[in-house]
């Protein structure tokens, strides 16, 4: 009986035919190293761009800032970076223009609320998500009215909290939580019971709280002129006059880091000048 070889089937593929079956191997394997790249090299190019919008944004550029910001959330929009670093961009721009035009504000607030949001929504672990939705509904609440804080005060207290617990040395979230307890020590009967009518109770809040954590911030972030003038009213509603123009006195020698900044200085002199009588009569 003879022995018939059998030829492998791979051998009687036609050439095309073979080269068609191996080359859909390496196809498949460029297709798939060209989408990791791909992704990579779209997330580097993000973060690229997220760097060149805090250089904008520390320069006091808010306008390439939001250019830049913004950009990144056409390709990504729930890239919680960008989200919160929009909301402290639009609290920032709402901030640098006059207290005394609310309407002009206004629109850059409630932008704020809603990217700080958007970022908490696709990372709730980002400390500073929390911290700018916070600082978006105070400013917010403060540029509609008084009563409006008070109908915010449990959630910007929960978001202040949780800023913390993620982050326990965020110097913003601390600055903000003594402003807070600040006010809630400082508000009279008839906010009380505003209050207790639209939320059953207030947060706790204490000057000694207050003092507490303003001093922290200014230990963590020594550089940031709201903690200084944040902590002068403190020890102005205190009547601890003297060191109130101390601590006020500090600040003139901080830079100027936001637009607003300006016009804090400003008052940080008036401040100085009216509690430097005071002290003097």
């Amino acid at each position: 009986m003879s022995c018939i070889t059998k030829t492998p089937a791979f051998i009687l593929l036609p050439p095309l035919i073979f080269c068609a079956v191996f080359s859909g191997f390496l196809t498949g394997a460029n297709v798939s190293y060209a989408s990791k790249f791909k992704k990579t090299s779209s997330r580097h190019d993000l973060s690229y761009t997220i760097g060149k919008a805090d250089k904008a944004f520390y320069a006091m550029n808010y306008e390439a800032a939001d250019s830049l910001y913004s950009s990144v959330l056409e390709t990504d929009p729930g890239n919680p970076d960008a989200n919160w670093k929009l909301a402290r961009l639009y609290v920032s721009m709402g901030e640098s223009l006059p207290p005394e035009k609310p309407e002009e504000r206004q629109p850059y607030y409630e932008k704020a609320v809603l990217h700080a949001e958007v970022s908490i929504k696709n990372n709730e672990n980002i400390a500073d998500g929390h911290t700018w939705l916070a600082a978006s509904l105070g400013v917010l609440a403060d540029n509609i009215g008084p009563r409006e804080k008070i109908k915010r005060a449990n959630i910007i207290k929960s978001e202040l909290d949780r800023a913390l617990e993620l982050n326990p040395h965020d110097d913003v979230a601390l600055s903000i939580l003594g402003s807070f307890n600040r006010e809630i020590a400082d508000m009279g009967w008839f906010e009380k019971v505003f209050a207790k009518t639209f939320l059953g109770s207030l947060p706790k809040g204490s000057q000694e709280e207050a003092e507490k954590m303003l001093k922290k911030a200014i230990a963590i972030n020594p550089r940031i002129i709201r903690h200084y003038h944040e902590l002068g009213k403190l020890y102005k509603d205190m009547k601890r006059y003297e060191e109130a123009v101390e601590v006020l006195n500090e600040a003139l020698n901080k830079p100027v880091l936001m637009k607003s900044d300006e016009r804090r200085l400003q008052n940080i002199r008036k401040m100085i000048k009216k509690l430097s009588k005071k002290i003097d009569g």
